[in-house]
Order: C-alpha cells, then structure tokens, then sequence
C-alpha cells in the first residue's frame, strides 16, 4: 500500500511530460483546432472517426511538404468551409460571432445603468 503513493506521483509525472511534448507539436495544435465533421463535437485530435483519422493523416502529409499552419488551415477551409475551424477568423461572414457578445455586452450595461443608476437620481 505505502508503494501506491509512489505509483501514482509516478503516473503524474509521466502525464504532465507528456503532454508538454504534445503540446509543443503542431500536428497537435492544428488538429486540436479542427472540427470533426462526422461527431461534430469533438475536435479531430480527439475524434476516432475515418474521417478524423485521414484529416490527421492529411495534417501531417502537409506539414511534411512543409506548409504553414496558416497554408494548412486555408487548404481544409477550401475543401470543407469555415465551419471546420473551431477558432474561425474575422471576415464579412463571422462578423456577427465577433461583434454579438460585444453588442450584447453594450446593452446589458445600459439597461443596467438606467434601472440603477437613473433611478437613484
């Protein structure tokens, strides 16, 4: 039993090395930042689906032929569209995923700021 305790801060260690050596992988970024389009909840790095097991395969063929992370997120967007990325950029068609909590946030302070602070005067 006393060599449980050493097991266990054992597996912790291995876990934490471990993944800092994943996340210093772009493989593991790219795919961490992709949506399975099969399970549609899940990223492809954590999907077993074919369809994330060959984006993986993909990711890692376009790495190798030496293209940017960028380079490879315009290439997925090209053949599947936005909605693969998890973290879309701002352009004319996400204009309101950007601007809507903003918007939201705005009028949330002024019904705040009248209901409170207008009131009391």
């Amino acid at each position: 039993m006393k060599y449980f305790k050493y097991l266990i801060i054992i597996f912790f260690i291995i876990s934490s090395i471990n993944l800092r050596a994943e996340s210093n992988d772009l493989s593991y970024k790219i795919t961490k930042n992709l949506r399975c389009l099969i399970c549609q909840g899940q990223s492809v790095y954590d999907s077993d689906s074919e369809f994330a097991i060959s984006l993986k395969l993909v990711v890692d063929e376009k790495l190798n032929e030496g293209l940017s992370e960028i380079e490879i997120y315009d290439f997925l967007k090209d053949k599947y569209g936005q909605w693969i990325l998890y973290d879309p950029g701002l352009n004319k068609s996400t204009y309101l995923l950007w601007l809507l909590p903003l918007f939201l946030f705005l009028i949330g302070g002024v019904i705040i700021y009248k209901k409170f602070i207008i009131r009391k005067n």
